[in-house]
């Protein structure tokens, strides 16, 4: 004997196919081979595309995928707990559009960060989301796997933050192992992170803005902070950087260069995106050579 709720179900699921009938044919899937109806959109973020763009971008040659990873962590009483994925989504662009045959995928967001019981590193501040090391590389492996599965052949691992290597290496490293007979190879890109660490001696040399104390390390003060991270992200949002309020509590400044007016800020910011997109993309095109 049936319930009255599995009578209830069987008699909607009937009432649905009387109607599919009456309405007309089954919709099937979506022909994969099928012409796409209008312009492609321009953007290399595959996030931002239809299946369709994307089919076609790399019928097209658009062979390479940028996969960034960032973090959620605190970045001192100024900058937005994202710091790293703000970077990102300005210099991950910025390189593919320098390569000129690459898309970038949804950025890795979500990292390790430390012990999360009980809080170590930057868990110990509030904001920070870590994941666990195995997650992290599970992630990227799927990640990674599901571009390849699509056609990509040249996978690019950047990463925004020192704590995020070892993973990507980790996983470069197994997928290529695994990945001995095919077309695709995985590049782990440390000249990203490492070249010119924080852009120093573009500031300096370039841009000509020398922070205090000048030692080209990531906490040269008590914050996580400097002048390149804040010029970065006000590319992408300045509020990010908190202008207003900084400028209000008369605060507005970094290592002892101040950054007003904001828009100088976010021009000295585009170049240090172009700056970092250089880089890389001729390191990228270095470890796709070296494959051939």
């Amino acid at each position: 004997m049936f319930s009255q709720a599995a009578r209830d179900r069987r008699a909607t699921a009937s009432a649905l196919f009387a109607l599919a009938a009456v309405s007309g044919p089954p919709i099937h899937a979506q022909d994969l081979d099928a012409p796409r109806p209008i312009d492609a959109f321009d953007t290399v973020w595959i996030e931002e595309m239809t299946w369709m763009e994307v089919r076609d971008a790399l019928a097209e040659g658009m062979t390479t995928a940028i996969v960034g990873t960032g973090g959620v962590e605190q970045n001192g009483p100024y900058l937005a707990s994202g710091k790293h994925n703000f970077v990102l989504q300005a210099t991950a662009e910025a390189i593919a559009r320098e390569l000129g045959d690459a898309l970038v995928a949804p950025i890795i967001k979500l990292v390790p960060e430390g012990s999360i019981d009980p809080p170590s590193g930057h868990m110990r501040y509030h904001a920070t989301i870590s994941v666990r090391q195995e997650t992290f590389e599970a992630m990227l492996t799927d990640v990674l796997g599901s571009l390849a599965a699509h056609g990509f052949e040249n996978l690019v691992l950047i990463g925004d933050s020192g704590g995020n290597v070892r993973g990507m290496e980790n996983v470069a490293a197994a997928l290529n192992r695994a990945w001995a007979d095919r077309t695709a190879r995985v590049h782990f890109i440390p000249e990203y992170y490492t070249e010119d660490i924080y852009s120093c001696d573009f500031l300096k040399e370039e841009l000509g803005i020398v922070q205090q104390p000048d030692d080209c390390v990531a906490t040269r003060n008590e914050y996580h902070d400097d002048y390149h991270y804040s010029s970065i992200m006000a590319t992408v949002d300045p509020n990010t950087i908190r202008p207003e309020q900084r400028m209000e509590a008369d605060l507005f400044s970094i290592n002892g260069v101040d950054l007003s007016p904001v828009e100088r800020t976010i021009e000295n910011g585009r170049r240090l995106v172009d700056y970092r997109a250089e880089i890389t993309a001729r390191a990228i095109r270095l470890a796709i050579a070296s494959n051939d």
